[in-house]
C-alpha cells in the first residue's frame, strides 16, 4: 500500500512538472517550487529523509515554515531554524554526545563540533550554523522591544528554509 502511494505521489508531481505547474506534493501538501533545481537537490531528498517518525518535529516546524511563507504569514524563517535545531538535538541525543545540562542550539553545535563526537562537524559548519541561531533564529523569536520589528524579505526567507533543508540532508545522511 505504502509503494502505491509513493508511486501516486511520483506520478503527481511528474504530471506538475510535465504541465509546467510549479507545485509539489509532499507530506499531505501541496507546495509552490520556485526552482526545480532546488526542489530536486534538496526539497525532494529533504522530505524522504524525514519520513522517519523520529523527524517528526523537524517535519512539523518545516511544514509549518512553508505553510507561513506560501500565506504571507510573519516568521517563517524562525520555524525553520527550528526544524535544524531538532536534527541537531536529535542527532546529538542519538549519538550519546548530549550531556543534559545544553542551554541553547550553540551548546548542541558544540557537541557535534567536539573532538570526543570525532568531529561530527567541521570548525566552520558549526560557525555556519551558529550564525542561523544567532542571527536568524534569535532575532525573530526574541521581541524587539521598542526596535523595529525584524522582518526577513521573501529572497531571505527562501535561502533560510533552503539552508535548514540542506544543512539537515547533509547531517542526518552522515549519521
Amino acid at each position: 500500500m505504502n509503494r502505491l502511494f509513493e508511486a501516486t505521489c511520483e506520478e503527481l508531481n511528474e504530471r506538475f512538472k510535465r504541465a509546467k505547474l510549479p507545485l509539489s506534493y509532499h507530506n499531505g501538501f501541496i507546495q509552490i517550487v520556485s526552482d526545480p533545481m532546488t526542489e530536486e537537490k534538496i526539497s525532494k531528498p529533504f522530505w524522504e529523509l524525514i519520513a522517519n517518525s523520529k523527524w517528526k518535529n523537524v517535519e512539523i516546524d518545516m511544514m509549518e515554515a512553508i505553510d507561513r511563507r506560501e500565506s504571507a504569514q510573519r516568521d517563517p524563517a524562525f520555524y525553520a531554524a527550528k526544524a535544524l535545531e531538532s536534527v541537531i538535538k536529535i542527532i546529538s541525543k542519538d549519538k550519546g554526545w548530549t550531556r543534559g545540562n545544553e542551554r541553547g542550539a550553540s551548546q548542541f553545535i558544540d557537541n557535534l563540533q567536539s573532538v570526543k563526537s570525532g568531529a561530527f562537524i567541521t570548525d566552520w559548519e558549526a560557525d555556519c550554523l551558529r550564525l542561523i541561531f544567532g542571527k536568524v533564529r534569535n532575532e525573530l523569536g526574541h521581541g524587539p522591544g521598542g526596535e523595529p520589528m525584524p522582518e526577513l524579505t521573501l529572497e531571505q526567507t527562501d535561502w533560510v528554509i533552503e539552508a535548514a533543508m540542506s544543512w539537515t540532508k547533509s547531517l542526518i545522511e552522515r549519521m
